[in-house]
């Protein structure tokens, strides 16, 4: 137990002495201390050099990276800036025949045209507008063109801000449909016939012009469906969508209400009066008639008006030296009195004064006449009615331009 002499570390410490070895108050005396604080400043100063390289790599790239990168940018701009604004395609396309003339003409470009373009042009002008929408320019018409009409489009070079060269496009229009031909008469009631469209749309307003234009070139679907009280002579002739004996009478008589050459044939301007009739509900004011003679047995005629027969009467046809040849013929000249000259078969001249006259094929007519007796062949090819009482008058005044006359039966 040596306790003399020698004390504890504590105790030298307070007494003055260096402390021991490894204790803890080492490190804390004299030049220890100075030691410590350098070692504690410098891993301070490494510290805030780390936190300051951080934040230059947070901050961004240096002058030189920030400049490469605008330069980049800016190639890249110049790839991206869009070249000459060009026509991709026309609708219809160049050279198409047959087209719908109602139709929209639609230009397509190659990229988005602003809508300050020079828009194209049509020849011949028509009536309607531009709209320019994205990368297309189409034109819609107020009433489109009329059958067999060459249209050229012209194309300018501005669409843009850099646009390419100017250029055109034609297409040739079609030719309007027989059968909606044959729907308009119909509904005008210039047929004896009544047409149902298959939908209620195909009942097209009659005031869009070009609807109905449009119609003229593809008709809407629908049925046909005779008047009831005609006989099979006339209904036999009938052939929807075709040219017939019906058909040719019904464009005369409408082709004499518009004061037209009365020539049986739709052209140009019978369609034209006919888009213009349907628009304004100009519906024939005659009335149907349709005139059948037969020469078989004892010859009469018979007179069929609105699906009725009207008049029934004893008839007279030509002799044998001037006979009244069968078939169906439109007619094409009327007076209520004229002067009828020729020959007789002996060579004899005649002059005769006539009443109720309708011509229908060539010199012959239906006309009154006054003969001992009627029922048969005693004419010089006319269509003899009795000149007595008021049947004759009766006649032609149900008969008018166009009016279909029949004539059947053994020809003398």
């Amino acid at each position: 137990m040596a306790l003399d002499g020698a004390g504890s570390g504590e105790d030298a410490a307070a007494a003055g002495g260096k402390a021991a070895p490894g204790s803890p108050a080492a490190g804390m005396t004299g030049g220890g201390r100075r030691r410590l604080w350098a070692i504690v400043t410098a891993v301070g100063a490494v510290a805030v050099i780390v936190i300051a390289l951080i934040a230059v790599a947070v901050s961004g790239p240096s002058h030189s990276t920030a400049a490469a990168a605008a330069k980049s940018d800016t190639i890249a701009s110049r790839k991206a800036k869009p070249g000459p604004v060009k026509v991709v395609s026309v609708s219809p396309g160049n050279g198409s025949r047959g087209v719908n003339g109602a139709a929209p003409i639609t230009v397509t470009y190659s990229g988005p045209v602003s809508a300050s373009i020079s828009l194209p042009t049509l020849s011949p002008r028509i009536a309607g507008s531009w709209q320019v929408h994205a990368d297309t320019a189409t034109f819609t018409p107020r009433a489109g063109f009329a059958q067999d009409t060459r249209v050229t489009v012209h194309l300018p070079s501005t669409a843009g801000m850099n646009t390419a060269a100017a250029m055109t496009s034609r297409f040739t229009t079609g030719r309007y449909s027989l059968v909606r031909l044959d729907q308009l008469l119909s509904q005008l009631g210039y047929l004896p016939l009544t047409w149902t469209p298959a939908e209620p749309a195909g009942q097209l307003p009659a005031t869009d012009a070009n609807a109905q234009l449009a119609a003229a070139y593809q008709p809407p679907a629908g049925t046909f469906g005779f008047n009831s009280g005609y006989p099979n002579a006339l209904t036999s002739m009938w052939s929807a969508g075709a040219e017939n004996e019906i058909v040719d009478g019904a464009i005369r008589t409408f082709e004499y209400d518009q004061n037209l050459t009365m020539d049986g044939t739709a052209g140009g301007q019978v369609w034209a009066h006919l888009l213009t009739a349907v628009a304004s509900d100009q519906r024939n004011q005659h009335g149907y008639t349709y005139v059948w003679v037969t020469q078989a047995g004892t010859e009469h005629m018979d007179l069929y008006h609105n699906g009725h027969l009207a008049i029934t009467s004893l008839v007279n046809t030509g002799v044998p030296a001037a006979n009244t040849v069968d078939g169906t013929f439109p007619v094409y000249l009327r007076y209520q009195v004229t002067q009828m000259k020729g020959n007789n078969p002996d060579g004899t001249p005649y002059n005769d004064t006539v009443y109720w006259v309708s011509y229908f094929n060539g010199g012959d007519a239906v006309h009154a006449f006054p003969r001992p007796g009627y029922g048969w062949y005693q004419s010089l090819g006319c269509v003899e009615l009795p000149s007595y009482g008021s049947v004759a008058e009766d006649v032609w005044n149900l008969i008018t331009y166009g009016t279909l006359v029949t004539v059947s039966g053994p020809v003398s």
